[in-house]
């Protein structure tokens, strides 16, 4: 089996991949692929070229810049070296179907992968640190969410979660005292969510028949929404976070707003 070079302006895994696939239709797949990545100027190329011819070998390449796919090209055809373009042809037929330039930069499919594996951990932790499961988390949160009850503090969080912001959440109830951690976490980590008392009455009413509960519930009074919203802001103003008032808007619209005070670093909403 012949040595494969592989060439890449980014990683090269995708061409080594390939490589490895079809060798594998001959004789059991063993061959040997040097890889030489992160390619950004000819002379790797040259020095690629002229070892492949020395051992009868081939190149493979995965390169999008432009001057570097010439170059190789040409290098190629003028050492009289075997070349396998794998990315060119699948460019070319997106190119075609979609009417569009390639952005031809390398290494968007692992920054892709990394957007990817950031929003699946932002997740996560929005699961394990909802509702105050595990105070520990605050101090590991990018955002900390304080609210009484149905405030949207959850759903928040997996919407911001989406766009990769660690997110957790704590529920505000005057009974409980708030976990310590809360007063480690700098007040621009911290968003309150407060809503109107009628509204949040209207949505505890709902929440409960949801359940089979009956709407006059101590959770649903009207004299305790009151109690707990001036709790929450008692401490919301202690801690001197910003405060967003969630009253009939989305959750999508909320999010524009903690995504703008988080970009101005904390302040009034």
């Amino acid at each position: 089996m012949p040595i494969v070079y592989v060439v890449s302006d980014s990683v090269g895994e995708t061409a080594e991949f390939v490589v490895r696939a079809a060798a594998s239709q001959f004789n059991g797949g063993r061959v040997e692929i040097r890889r030489v990545s992160y390619v950004d100027d000819p002379e790797p190329i040259k020095e690629v070229i002229e070892a492949a011819k020395e051992v009868n070998g081939f190149v493979a390449f995965t390169l999008v810049i432009p001057s570097l796919r010439e170059f190789i090209i040409e290098e190629s055809k003028r050492q009289g070296v075997h070349l396998v373009d794998i990315m060119g042809p699948m460019l070319e037929a997106f190119q075609n179907v979609v009417q569009m330039e390639p952005k031809r930069r390398p290494g968007l499919l692992h920054q892709m992968d990394d957007e990817y594996f950031r929003r699946v951990e932002a997740i996560e932790f929005a699961v394990k640190y909802d509702d105050g499961k595990d105070p520990r988390g605050l101090l590991r949160a990018d955002l900390v969410l304080i609210g009484v009850s149905r405030t949207s503090k959850t759903p928040l969080s997996m919407y911001l979660a989406h766009k990769r912001i660690k997110c957790a959440n704590v529920p505000l109830v005057p009974e409980v005292e708030p976990p310590e951690e809360l007063f480690q976490v700098s007040p621009k980590k911290i968003i309150g969510l407060t809503i109107s008392p009628n509204e949040l009455n209207l949505i505890r009413q709902e929440r409960l028949k949801s359940l089979g509960l009956k709407a006059q519930a101590n959770y649903a009074n009207l004299d305790r929404i009151l109690l707990e919203l001036e709790y929450a802001e008692k401490l919301m103003r202690k801690l001197g976070c910003p405060v967003i008032n969630v009253s009939n808007k989305a959750v999508e619209e909320t999010a524009s707003i903690v995504m703008d005070i988080l970009k101005r670093g904390g302040g009034k909403a």
